[in-house]
């Protein structure tokens, strides 16, 4: 056939953490025992008082369509749970509730950008946010938070990067793939340009449970009425309750955005699953204690992996204060020869790891450095003391 296929669709990189850890579990079904440090998604089941709200949906007939934006009661424990954590003041006209985080983050652009509108998105970023911005006819416009920056942007790189034709700002605090957070201080510097230059914050905030220490979650929108209006906040339920093979995902924005959202969401899949909305919603209403249980576990695992990271050579890490990831410098490893053949790339580093130490790691061109490698922590203390004993035993043959 000679049809041509869309061009738009023909340049959309596939996810390498998907495929890293779809690698990884072809080798677990072949009984090869991989440590798999890519997971996106808690190791933990989802709380038995989530899944016994969505089995009683399921006895009670809740499997018919819903509003396409949502339940007023899902909105309606939203609004709460905005209000009381993130100190933010919706109404449950501004909520809309999608098929998981990406699909909200989908329906942001897809509501928001014409086409050759720009994103300033922030390196290091989460791999998906240049892809979704490009399929809603976008243009990504990349800046670098340096390592002496502890990879975060300053309001003056953002300022510097504005031109006619931006629209938007992504802000992803704790941010995936370096666990850094911005304080309140660097939020009210970014939330003055924003102001000034007058266009959106896009503040994906999925990790905001997932903070440790003496360090605090700040939503940018709470900070003042103006940069409220400019805020677009998007989170969801699958960090924090375990929650990601649900898909549910929401949004708090003016009233017109949340308009338009419904209507785009509408058309491209009706609603978001009911029995996942009645899980939800007992999510954010139910007991809280699961999610300092988890928290809890996070941050020793977080703990064991910077001790031992630090004692390794050629590789460090700044520790990460939110998520669950370590953001892991490589640059030395790379300059290093490996069974006689320069390394030189984080993406030959992981293939070495896989195919001869049974473990997979993510690469992190795709997240806009090419010399960083993310480890996840979101899988047991056993597997991840097991993982970093074959990462180390690589790197002592180098």
């Amino acid at each position: 056939m000679s049809l041509t296929l869309s061009k738009k669709a023909q340049a959309v990189k596939p996810s390498s953490t998907l495929a890293i850890t779809a690698r990884a579990k072809e080798l677990k079904l072949q009984g090869i025992d991989v440590v798999g440090f890519g997971a996106g998604e808690p190791d933990f089941n989802t709380p038995d008082n989530i899944n016994d709200a969505a089995i009683k949906a399921i006895h009670d007939g809740f499997t018919k369509y819903t509003p396409a934006s949502g339940t007023i009661e899902l909105k309606e424990a939203i609004c709460k749970k905005f209000k009381i954590f993130n100190k933010l003041n919706y109404t449950t006209d501004q909520i809309v509730i999608s098929n998981g985080g990406k699909h909200s983050l989908t329906n942001i652009f897809e509501a928001i950008l014409n086409p050759g509108d720009e994103v300033i998105i922030p390196a290091p970023f989460w791999l998906s946010y240049p892809e979704i911005v490009k399929l809603a006819d976008g243009i990504p416009v990349i800046i670098r938070a340096e390592k002496s920056q502890n990879y975060k942007v300053t309001a003056e790189q953002i300022a510097a990067a504005c031109t006619d034709k931006t629209k938007a700002f992504i802000l992803n605090s704790p941010n995936n793939p370096t666990g850094m957070i911005y304080t309140k201080e660097e939020l009210e510097a970014i939330a003055k340009v924003i102001i000034e230059k007058d266009i959106y914050v896009i503040s994906d905030e999925i990790y905001e449970y997932l903070v440790y220490g003496e360090n605090e979650h700040v939503s940018i929108g709470a900070l003042n009425d103006e940069i409220f209006k400019r805020t677009i906040t998007c989170s969801g339920l699958s960090k924090s309750y375990a929650m990601t093979g649900w898909r549910i995902g929401y949004t708090g924005s003016s009233k017109e955005i949340a308009k338009l959202m419904s209507s785009i969401q509408s058309h491209q899949t009706s609603n978001p699953n009911s029995i996942a909305q009645k899980a939800a919603t007992e999510a954010l209403n139910g007991p809280q204690e699961t999610v300092y249980i988890m928290n809890m576990e996070f941050n020793n695992r977080r703990e064991y992996m910077m001790k031992r990271i630090g004692a390794m050579p050629y590789v460090d890490a700044i520790t990460p204060l939110g998520a669950f990831y370590l953001f892991v410098d490589t640059g030395e490893v790379l300059k290093k020869e490996y069974k006689g053949k320069a390394i030189e790339t984080t993406a030959r580093l992981a293939e070495i790891l896989i195919d001869d130490y049974n473990v997979a790691v993510v690469p992190c061109g795709d997240f806009g450095f090419d010399d960083h490698i993310r480890l996840s922590y979101a899988i047991s203390i056993e597997q991840i003391e097991k993982g970093l004993d074959r990462i180390e035993n690589l790197l002592k043959t180098l």
